[in-house]
């Protein structure tokens, strides 16, 4: 059974979405899953990173999204940059870091698995700022929901990196 989650957090006047979730995996398969771009595509929507942390994460009906790592420290947290602005209705051909919204996943062990949080902020930097909070709330309950069950009831990460 996949463990139930509370969904994420929106703060409007803070301009920041937050969610914090609970999995039964070893913290090593949920980092790869949140770090590996061939596993981020198996939960998320298919993501392309090249070797300096650049590239972009393709959602359907949306578009490439430019997408780049900001910074790693291993196996605690990553964070990330992305021009995803729901409320604008169009992606950028390029990374444009004056539009960009942050967000980091820490990571930290529990008895039962791993504990996860997401913190995404910058939403001040986008076409509506509490338009972007709403949506990527949703987005946030709705994707990491699709984490949980894969690493709770699909296949094995930890066996598929040997």
């Amino acid at each position: 059974m996949t463990t139930q989650n509370p969904e994420a957090v929106a703060d409007v006047e803070a301009l920041t979405v937050r969610r914090r979730i609970r999995i039964a995996a070893p913290r090593r398969a949920v980092w790869i899953a949140i770090t590996d771009p061939e596993h981020i595509s198996r939960w998320f929507a298919p993501t392309a990173l090249d070797a300096r942390g650049t590239g972009t994460i393709a959602f359907p009906d949306y578009g490439a999204v430019p997408l780049r790592v900001l910074s790693t420290d291993e196996p605690r947290s990553i964070t990330y940059q992305w021009n995803n602005d729901d409320a604008l209705g169009s992606v950028p051909s390029a990374f444009d870091e004056a539009t960009a919204t942050t967000f980091t996943f820490t990571l930290s062990e529990t008895e039962e698995g791993a504990e996860l949080e997401v913190v995404e902020s910058g939403f001040e930097r986008t076409h509506s700022p509490a338009d972007n909070v709403a949506a990527h709330r949703q987005g946030w309950t709705q994707e990491l929901d699709k984490l949980v069950t894969l690493l709770e009831d699909g296949i094995s990460i930890l066996e598929a990196q040997s």
